[in-house]
């Protein structure tokens, strides 16, 4: 891998343009393609990062189509930021291409999608990782690091919700079935991430959800069960602006993430003093390093540290957790009663 790694982005929509513009914060990262399926879409995206990218000694090329990104030979990695819907057909055409992924959460539509990703990369030796971001942030990092350790007691009640109005036409990715919309791939992963890493697998999940015209969740409710007796409250919604915030309550304490939880600026840990009968002062978390930009950018960071590294995986967003989630994800649905034209066979 050559020192400063070269990045070639799949598709041009809003998530594309905010991880372009944290990786242009890395020094030792640089965008040098942009792939779209016209080639005015990929011009546009050069043209609009420009400001950002006055470092570099050339601008990004843009590209026509997607095959020509991932066939093009200054790319060291792709990322891969179309709708979920494409996720599969765009990670294998780069993986196909002998190009290392990034790709957006959720990594796929179902199980089986992402069972052939991940079958897929290891056959070639390539590495592949989703792009939860969350498990990235250095707050986050240092969270569930702590968390899992004991270091705030022991853990009995999360909550976490993610949401927000989404006044769009039934068309778009959010709200079509055959791209995989709803609000649990594109807002519940998170509160169902963030349990994972504080709270480990779930030993009972259920969900509820009011559905669209179209068939896709607007409102979901999930709750889980740990084996260790702790229990989660996680909610997701395309109608309503709810808080966005999470708190993790145990025998000792509270611990507060405002919103937003799943990039947040700061986390609070309120200790319980039991002589006195109430809540000590709150004391703020420090990150265990910098921010980079929204946070996208220690993403960016660390799938360059495992690719110089020969890493296959990201300890911090392996493929067990993915295909964990995505399990989960996949039996909610099923008891939502949403499904999507994906849902047939990987290869079928």
């Amino acid at each position: 891998m050559t020192e400063t790694i070269r990045w070639g982005i799949l598709a041009t929509g809003k998530i594309a343009h905010a991880f372009a513009r944290d990786l242009a914060l890395l020094p030792d990262a640089e965008l040098t393609a942009v792939g779209a399926r016209r080639p005015e879409s990929a011009a546009a995206f050069v043209a609009d990062l420009a400001p950002e990218l006055t470092g570099q000694e050339r601008p990004p090329t843009a590209h026509g189509s997607y095959a020509a990104l991932v066939d093009d030979p200054g790319v060291d990695v792709v990322y891969v930021a179309s709708p979920h819907g494409l996720h599969h057909e765009h990670v294998r055409l780069a993986l196909e291409a002998g190009k290392p992924v990034l790709c957006e959460k959720a990594l796929t539509l179902n199980t089986a999608q992402a069972e052939d990703l991940v079958a897929l990369a290891r056959e070639k030796q390539l590495f592949l990782m989703e792009a939860m971001w969350m498990a990235c942030h250095p707050l986050v990092r240092d969270l569930a690091r702590r968390v899992r350790a004991g270091e705030f007691g022991a853990p009995r009640q999360l909550v976490a919700d993610l949401g927000w109005v989404v006044d769009r036409p039934e068309t778009d990715r959010l709200l079509a079935p055959e791209l995989g919309g709803g609000a649990l791939l594109d807002m519940g992963v998170y509160p169902l991430t963030l349990a994972d890493l504080l709270l480990g697998e779930p030993d009972a999940l259920d969900g509820v959800a009011a559905l669209s015209p179209a068939g896709v969740d607007l409102n979901l409710v999930m709750a889980a069960r740990y084996p260790s007796g702790a229990v989660a409250a996680l909610t997701a919604t395309m109608t309503a602006h709810s808080p966005r915030t999470a708190w993790l309550a145990t025998d000792r304490g509270r611990l507060d993430i405002p919103a937003p939880f799943h990039h947040p600026e700061l986390v609070r840990w309120v200790e319980y003093d039991a002589a006195a009968g109430a809540f000590r002062e709150p004391v703020q978390l420090d990150p265990p390093e910098p921010l980079v930009g929204t946070g996208l950018g220690n993403e960016a960071a660390e799938v360059m540290r495992c690719l110089r590294a020969g890493e296959l995986e990201s300890p911090l967003v392996p493929h067990a957790q993915t295909l964990r989630i995505m399990r989960q994800m996949d039996a909610l649905r099923e008891q939502i009663g949403v499904t999507y034209p994906g849902d047939r066979p990987a290869n079928g």
